[in-house]
């Protein structure tokens, strides 16, 4: 358990294993899950997907007692080569086969950001404008709680009270 909180504290200090370090080094490269470089690992070297009856056992075996397969070990070490060399693109989309919805492009571009800023300022700015006109222009704010400039003031003191007298 203690290690647990260690974990949550300074996930940087997590792998002490150098091996699980490259899975998760290489992982963070390709913008994936660690368990989702594993699947792309394994179809590179087996030439098959992972079977189903497969995946729980590898995922015991990496996340809970850190043992790397050779497959994978091998897989994170060219990925790390490839993009020392510059020869990788982390954006290729086979890498991100197992990412549901994976897009490099927004949806619908700038075109419907351009839309939705403006929508969004035209709606804010009718809000304001609104409770505006809703205090008679009276306010001495834009925004609640109202107060008028008469309930700001402040009652005149009497001769001699207050400081310095």
């Amino acid at each position: 358990m203690f290690k647990f909180f260690q974990t949550l504290l300074r996930p940087d200090q997590e792998d002490a294993n150098p091996e699980s370090a490259e899975i998760a080094q290489a992982a963070n490269i390709l913008q994936i899950g660690e368990f989702q470089l594993l699947q792309l690992a394994y179809k590179d070297w087996h030439g098959k997907e992972l079977p189903e009856a497969l995946t729980d056992r590898l995922f015991a075996d990496y996340m809970l007692r850190k043992q790397v397969p050779h497959w994978a070990r091998h897989y994170a070490r060219r990925i790390l080569d490839w993009d020392k060399r510059g020869l990788l693109n982390a954006g290729d989309s086979t890498y991100h086969r197992y990412d549901r919805g994976y897009s490099m492009q927004a949806p619908g571009g700038v075109r419907r950001f351009v839309i939705a800023s403006v929508v969004l300022l035209v709606f804010v700015g009718g809000s304001l404008w609104v409770s505006h006109i809703a205090t008679g222009g009276k306010s001495t704010s834009i925004l609640p709680p109202y107060f008028d400039a008469k309930e700001l003031r402040t009652p005149p003191k009497p001769d001699g009270v207050g400081p310095g007298s």
